[in-house]
């Protein structure tokens, strides 16, 4: 089979997904291609799909057609198998059978015959609850259409219709348009790419609503939870509010928060997001504070992402990975953002903003595949890496979630520096929003550096040499001090002024067994034999659990000997290991005793985006 996907100039998929974002309520032709999304037994977590196809008058009419189901969806980058749920697949013309058959995972060619109307129909299992996969119950709808739908061969730019069908009583809630029309909850895509890109809420779901400049926002609740549903408009709004200030525009006609209290995390869309949040996460100041930073995070994104696109995402190839090294910006500088954001939102104090990155910097630092994966080298993986962790990824990568966060920090602040806080990480993020989104470019990591050199005025490259491109050991204080800061290790408790005894194994109890999860390289477990996966019976003879193993090590000294007994792969051993030593010195961000006015107004405009 012809596995050539039809693909559109990155210029046309911008001007179609323009277009497609652009129209509150859609009206004109009607679409070649029509969707009608059923769930007649939702208890069966069965959503079925009927697809019409009309072929235009204008274009040849073809005797066979293959359908394409996506193997992934943008925003999460990992081949998810779609196509795995789909069943009780069917074609016909006029009401007469047609053959079909599939010739790869996720193809079904259908002999058409030559008509020019024909449909399909078929039924997608969706009992899987994340962000970015399908859940169907007696209680709610949720799903993602590249989860969900497919399409014909070369068709990708072409728009369609979409008609949604509940139990009686649900409601519908999405991102696309909605079209005048007899048949409620009918609603219209200008191309897949904008399809693939509203999610649906379907169910009894709770609303809350605001405005930022005079344009609707909305929150689409699914589930219960011990929230304040004034303090979440409030606040959400506080947040919407300060990251349009940063760019100056709203590039929407409505925004929609899909809030499910079950899960977690959250998958960017052109005018929508999802979440996932602990039912019991607001319980405190902490709580309200994760829930600000995953809004924050993935609201950026509709900047930083669906719009500000690295080379290779859109347009898209549904069928395989689409790389770029580029991700460390489209997520790690995203997450930088989510939580200034929020700080200059005033939602979190100076204090809690500069912990947080402390703790950052240390979760890094204690990370050893920092100096074995460069930034673009992780985003290059994030195929085969960052989703499928094991219990050697610690020592062999890094996420770019978490570097590219601090080298968001490093380089707004080098670029204030440079510039005596004339220019900033905030008018890189707008002039590639003017230079490449509005002039419908993506960019390439050259023109990202390029964008930051600009600014700075002068030349990064060894920085991105030597931090992006390179694994060198960031260096925090270069940059920090240009806001009169300072990062330093603050060693505290009885082991204040010496060491205390470390093993460098992490342990994880299951029931009554004491398990190690992962050994991190150079430690004295890792350099001894200690393995992932070895159940620890005893230690010096005793039988322990996680609490009772702590307890014992924190009486021992640096260098003393401990024996281990032991079971790896049903075979009973002792393991003699000589301990190392360690200081209990967390990473505190703190303030240099005499700022200079210029690192005063740097610190000030910096953290409260002034």
């Amino acid at each position: 089979m012809n596995r050539n996907r039809y693909r559109l100039s990155p210029a046309l998929f911008t001007l179609l997904l323009l277009f497609g974002a652009s129209q509150s309520r859609a009206q004109g032709p009607n679409s070649p291609i029509s969707f009608t999304v059923s769930m007649s037994k939702p208890w069966t977590h069965l959503l079925e799909v009927e697809m019409r196809v009309q072929v235009p008058a204008n274009l040849n009419v073809p005797n066979q057609t293959n359908l394409i189901m996506p193997v992934w969806t943008p925003g999460s980058y990992l081949i998810r198998e779609f196509e795995r749920n789909v069943q009780d697949f069917s074609a016909d013309s006029g009401g007469r059978a047609l053959d079909w058959t599939k010739t790869n995972k996720d193809t079904w060619q259908i002999k058409t015959g030559g008509a020019r109307q024909w449909r399909v129909f078929y039924r997608v299992y969706a009992n899987e609850f994340s962000v970015r996969t399908n859940e169907l119950n007696a209680d709610h709808a949720f799903w993602n259409n590249a989860a969900l739908l497919m399409y014909p061969d070369g068709w990708i730019s072409k728009p369609s219709t979409l008609t949604v069908v509940t139990p009686p009583g649900w409601k519908v809630a999405t991102g696309l348009p909605q079209v005048e029309s007899a048949v409620p909850n009918t609603f219209r895509a200008e191309n897949f790419d904008v399809l693939y890109d509203s999610p649906f809420e379907c169910g009894n779901f709770k609303q809350i609503d605001f405005q930022v400049r005079g344009v609707p926002h909305r929150i689409v609740i699914d589930g219960e939870a011990n929230y304040d549903p004034d303090r979440m408009r409030r606040d959400v709004q506080k947040i919407v509010e300060t990251e349009v200030a940063l760019f100056g525009q709203i590039p929407y006609h409505d925004y929609t928060f899909f809030l499910h209290f079950r899960g977690g995390g959250g998958i960017e869309h052109l005018n929508s997001t999802s979440l996932g949040f602990s039912r019991n996460g607001f319980a405190n100041e902490n709580g309200w504070r994760n829930f600000y930073g995953l809004v924050a995070h993935e609201f950026f994104h509709l900047w930083n992402v669906k719009r500000i696109r690295p080379d290779a995402l859109g347009p898209f190839d549904y069928t395989k990975e689409n790389y770029t090294r580029s991700l460390w910006v489209a997520e790690g500088i995203t997450s930088y953002y989510g939580d200034l954001s929020v700080r200059r939102a005033g939602l979190k104090s100076e204090k809690d903003y500069l912990d947080g990155i402390a703790n950052s910097i240390q979760v890094f630092q204690n990370t050893p595949g920092r100096l074995e994966m460069s930034a673009e080298e992780a985003s290059f993986n994030a195929w085969i890496k960052e989703y499928r962790p094991d219990e050697n990824s610690v020592n062999s990568q890094i996420s770019y979630y978490d570097k590219g966060e601090l080298l968001g920090l490093l380089l707004d602040l080098e670029i204030r520096r440079r510039t005596n806080n004339a220019k900033s990480l905030d008018d890189v993020m707008r002039y590639l929003y003017h230079e490449f989104y509005e002039r419908n470019r993506n960019y390439t990591p050259a023109d990202f550096q390029k964008a930051c050199e600009l600014m700075a005025g002068a030349s990064l490259d060894d920085f991105f040499k030597s931090y992006v491109r390179g694994r060198d050991e960031l260096n925090y204080n270069a940059d920090l001090t240009a806001a009169g800061l300072e990062l330093r290790t603050v060693a505290t408790g009885d082991n204040a002024q010496g060491e205390r005894p470390f093993l460098g194994a992490n342990l994880e109890q299951n029931g009554d067994r004491l398990f190690v999860s992962s050994v991190r390289s150079g430690t004295p477990a890792y350099e001894q034999g200690l393995n992932a996966g070895d159940q620890i019976v005893a230690l010096d003879g005793m039988r322990v659990n996680r609490d009772l193993f702590d307890r014992i090590i924190a009486t021992k000294h640096p260098g003393d000997i401990i024996h281990l007994t032991l079971f790896r792969n049903d075979d009973l051993r002792i393991l003699e290991i000589r301990l190392g030593g360690r200081r209990d010195a967390p990473y505190r961000i703190v303030q240099l005793p005499s700022p200079t006015d210029e690192q005063n107004r740097i610190y000030q405009s910096w953290l409260n985006g002034r």
